[in-house]
C-alpha cells in the first residue's frame, strides 16, 4: 500500500474518496440509523465494544467545498462555535503535528480528551476536486493523561467533500470512537444519532459566519 505524506496511507484517501461517490454499504450489517434535513447516518456494531461504527451522507447547502474543509480545518474557529470544546490545539511532537482536544461531558460524567493526527488533502479525482480529512488517535509522552479527564484512545475519522453540483457541498464521514468510563452503550449510540446531526448543522451555520469573519 502506497504511503502518502503524513502518517496516512494514500489508500485511505482513495476509499474516503470512493464513498461520496458510492457508498459502501454492501456486505456488511451497515443499518440506516436516521435521516434528516439531507443527511443520512448508517450504523456498524463492532463486536469487541459493543459500539458503532457510523458513515454519515448528505449535502450541506450553501457551504462550497473549499469553505466546509476550511472551517473544519480551522481549530482556532472551531472553539468559537463548538459549544462542547474545551480545550483544542495543534502541537509539534516528534517532527509531527499532533492534535489535542477536550471535550465537554455533562455532569457527573468526566470529560474526554483526545490526542490525534490528522490531515488534509486536496486531490483530483478524475475532474472531481474532493477536500478529504483523515484523522486517528495517537500516543505522545510530550500530551500524557490528565487527572479527572478520560483519555480516548480508539478515535477514527475521515472526511470528504466535494461540490454538490451548485453552491453547496456533498458530504461523506466516517467516525468512530470508544469513549470509555461507564457510559452505557446505548447512551453513547443515542449521543451520536443525535450529535452527528447536529454538528454538521452547526458547521454549516460557522461556514456562514466564516464568511463574515473573513
Amino acid at each position: 500500500m502506497e504511503l502518502a505524506a503524513g502518517s496516512f496511507m494514500e489508500e485511505q484517501f482513495r476509499e474516503a474518496c470512493a464513498e461520496l461517490q458510492q457508498p459502501a454499504l454492501a456486505g456488511a450489517d451497515w443499518q440506516l440509523l436516521v435521516e434528516t434535513s439531507g443527511i443520512s447516518i448508517y450504523r456498524l456494531l463492532d463486536q469487541q465494544t459493543g459500539l458503532y461504527e457510523y458513515k454519515v451522507f448528505g449535502v450541506l447547502e450553501d457551504c462550497s467545498p473549499t469553505l466546509l474543509a476550511d472551517v473544519y480545518m480551522d481549530l482556532n474557529y472551531r472553539k468559537q462555535w463548538d459549544q462542547y470544546v474545551k480545550e483544542l490545539y495543534e502541537q509539534e511532537c516528534n517532527g509531527e503535528t499532533v492534535v489535542y482536544w477536550e471535550v465537554k461531558y455533562p455532569f457527573p460524567m468526566s470529560n474526554r480528551d483526545y490526542v490525534y493526527l490528522r490531515q488534509r488533502r486536496d486531490l483530483d479525482v478524475e475532474g472531481r476536486k474532493i477536500h478529504v480529512v483523515l484523522a486517528q488517535s495517537t500516543s505522545v509522552p510530550q500530551l500524557g493523561e490528565r487527572s479527572g479527564v478520560i483519555r480516548v484512545k480508539q478515535y477514527k475519522q475521515s472526511l470528504a467533500i466535494e461540490s454538490d453540483g451548485k453552491k453547496g457541498s456533498k458530504v461523506f464521514m466516517y467516525y468512530f470512537d470508544n469513549p470509555g468510563g461507564q457510559i452505557p452503550s446505548w447512551l453513547i449510540n443515542w449521543a451520536a444519532k443525535n450529535g452527528v446531526p447536529n454538528f454538521l448543522k452547526d458547521m454549516a451555520r460557522a461556514c456562514q459566519n466564516y464568511l463574515k469573519k473573513t
